[in-house]
């Protein structure tokens, strides 16, 4: 509850000394202020506020209305408030202890931290510089303060019960190899504490957590990764940080012992009959500390080709693609861009009894009646070449591999594209165009490979505007000029994109409670098609340069990455920020 200042403080100005205040608003006398600033000679560490507080002159309830008025703070009563877990787990308990503050209230971009001491303008600083944060002071008395700190934050064992109390609980199964009869009796809230991590984790649909612990007796700190963006959920106490990161070894079969060596493993979770895997690597780091990240792998359905959104000319040239009997298509960009979703969209597409389909993926993430899916493990040397002449013998119409790792890989699928295959797979390369000059270079025949390929599919996924608090706004001339340049005028122009008028509007994001306050909420990719025409083949075959390559499929039809971006952003479904940062 907040206390509003009744004092009618006068107009004064920052420079008004604290004793003047409370002069001026009849708490204490000019001749006690005089006699207390000559008991302050004697001791200079003493504030006039304090000592006037010891003589019992005024009180600290007093002194601390007369600050907040003249620093125009609000004055709290901390028994009616209880700060919130996201507040409290922005502020280490080191932090709060040197600065004796104690936060309530944060969004993510702000935090509203209470102070006893409204005099000390390097608090803000503090707190803003840790936390890079925007900070709001308002005032608490001290006792109040340090009762908070004793409640909040000086019980590690307490700090964990209420992280705990705020996830989800689950029954869970741990499929797991290792004896857990050697975990102690008191690593009892570690083990429910890294289960309440995972499922958490999950249901807030993050795709990695991240355990990162500070050196020395800073805090562990946990970060998900939600939509492509990573957000602290948690800061635990250093005391925990060893047995959190022997827990995650000791649930991955991991050996605890080994500490200056990277490790990989994974854990596997069953809850209300879902299996859910989780991929870990450890990983050493200064300060003789560990860090653990967990990649979320939970077997779903595929997408339809509607739900990928994609445009309408691109949805309709690669639908007529994969219907083709043979030939390869290539799905390509960075990590965590959706290739295999997108693959797994398009296997879904043609997934009919009439065709046997054959998929080695390293994991296999997604699941699908009618595929027959293969796990790759390289630790046994069956790698997506082995997966991929097995799959030969083995009677297949449609094969997907993974990924084309090396150029053996590459050799034997576009073979088995040009034998009456049709072959589905994915590249690590930055665009379409780019794919074509890659492949060349790893040594495959341009000849073979312009015969095989029908298509090469590039993306990137970017967060959408939030469809419950996104608003339109009027947007100038300059504006709608940019995206023309962006795009192309040309192409702008025959693509029948919409005018400048004065009545242009581009969607912009807001933030409310459903987005977190971001404006943004969920993903969509942004794609790239070149597709396998005539003239694309030719280029391939005499090794045409990249650049005109790129020029030669935009006049057969492809939009880049960023052309794409600018469809969806003038369908109001993205902004112009999310299309530059992921494409140059």
């Amino acid at each position: 509850m907040v206390i509003r200042n009744t004092m009618k403080t006068p107009n004064l100005g920052k420079k008004v000394r604290v004793g003047d205040l409370l002069v001026s608003e009849g708490l204490v006398t000019q001749n006690q202020i005089e006699a207390a600033l000559s008991n302050q000679d004697k001791r200079k560490k003493k504030r006039i506020g304090n000592l006037l507080i010891e003589k019992g002159l005024i009180t600290e309830d007093q002194l601390l209305l007369a600050l907040s008025a003249k620093f125009q703070m609000r004055l709290v009563d901390l028994k009616d408030i209880t700060p919130s877990q996201t507040a409290l787990n922005a502020l280490s308990s080191d932090l709060v202890g040197q600065l004796k503050v104690i936060p309530l209230e944060a969004d993510g971009k702000h935090i509203v931290v209470a102070t006893s001491d409204p005099t000390d303008h390097t608090i803000a600083d503090t707190l803003q510089f840790n936390t890079n944060c925007n900070i709001e002071l308002v005032s608490a008395t001290s006792n109040q303060i340090s009762a908070a700190i004793e409640k909040y934050y000086s019980h590690a064992e307490d700090s964990m019960d209420l992280l705990i109390d705020g996830m989800v609980e689950d029954e869970i199964e741990v499929e797991e190899e290792v004896d857990d009869s050697s975990i102690k009796e008191t690593d009892s809230q570690v083990i429910k504490f890294v289960n309440g991590i995972l499922l958490d984790a999950y249901h807030k649909g993050a795709s990695d957590i991240h355990l990162e612990p500070k050196s020395g007796k800073g805090p562990i700190r946990v970060r998900y990764r939600i939509e492509g963006e990573c957000h602290i959920e948690h800061q635990i106490p250093a005391t925990f940080k060893r047995a959190i990161l022997s827990r995650v070894k000791i649930m991955s079969n991991l050996d605890i012992a080994e500490r200056r060596k990277p490790q990989s493993g994974k854990i596997l979770l069953r809850v209300d009959k879902k299996k859910i895997e989780y991929r870990v690597e450890i990983t050493p780091t200064v300060g003789d500390q560990e860090d653990a990240v967990l990649r979320i792998l939970s077997s779903s359905r595929p997408l339809s080709l509607k739900e990928m959104k994609f445009s309408e000319p691109n949805l309709e040239r690669f639908k007529n693609i994969i219907a083709k009997p043979y030939g390869m298509i290539l799905c390509v960009g960075p990590t965590g861009s959706g290739k295999t979703t997108s693959l797994h969209s398009a296997l879904s597409h043609i997934n009919k009894p009439n065709r046997k389909i054959w998929t080695a993926e390293d994991p296999v993430e997604i699941t699908q009646d009618g595929l027959r899916q293969v796990q790759v493990n390289p630790k046994i040397k069956y790698s997506f070449q082995e997966a991929l002449r097995s799959f030969l013998r083995a009677d297949p119409d449609v094969i997907m591999i993974g990924e084309m790792r090396d150029a053996e890989t590459a050799k034997t699928a576009i073979e088995a594209s040009l034998t009456g295959h049709l072959v589905f797979s994915t590249l690590h390369t930055n665009s379409a165009p780019e794919s074509v000059v890659r492949l060349v270079e790893m040594g495959m025949n341009p000849f073979n490979f312009a015969d095989a390929m029908l298509g090469i599919l590039a993306q990137r996924l970017v967060r959408m505007l939030c469809n419950y608090c996104k608003k339109p706004l009027l947007a100038d001339k300059d504006a709608h000029e940019k995206l023309v340049q962006i795009y192309g005028r040309e192409y702008f122009v025959n693509d029948g994109l919409e005018k400048y008028s004065d009545e242009f509007y581009l969607m912009n994001r807001v933030g409310c409670p459903k987005c977190a306050q971001s404006g943004y909420r969920g993903r969509l990719a942004l794609h790239e098609l070149l597709d396998g025409t005539e003239a694309i083949k030719v280029a391939i075959k005499q090794n045409t340069p990249l650049e005109r390559l790129r020029d030669i499929a935009i006049e057969d039809g492809m939009r880049t990455l960023k052309m794409d971006g600018i469809q969806k952003i003038l369908n109001g479904l993205i902004d112009l920020d999310q299309v530059n940062k992921v494409v140059l």
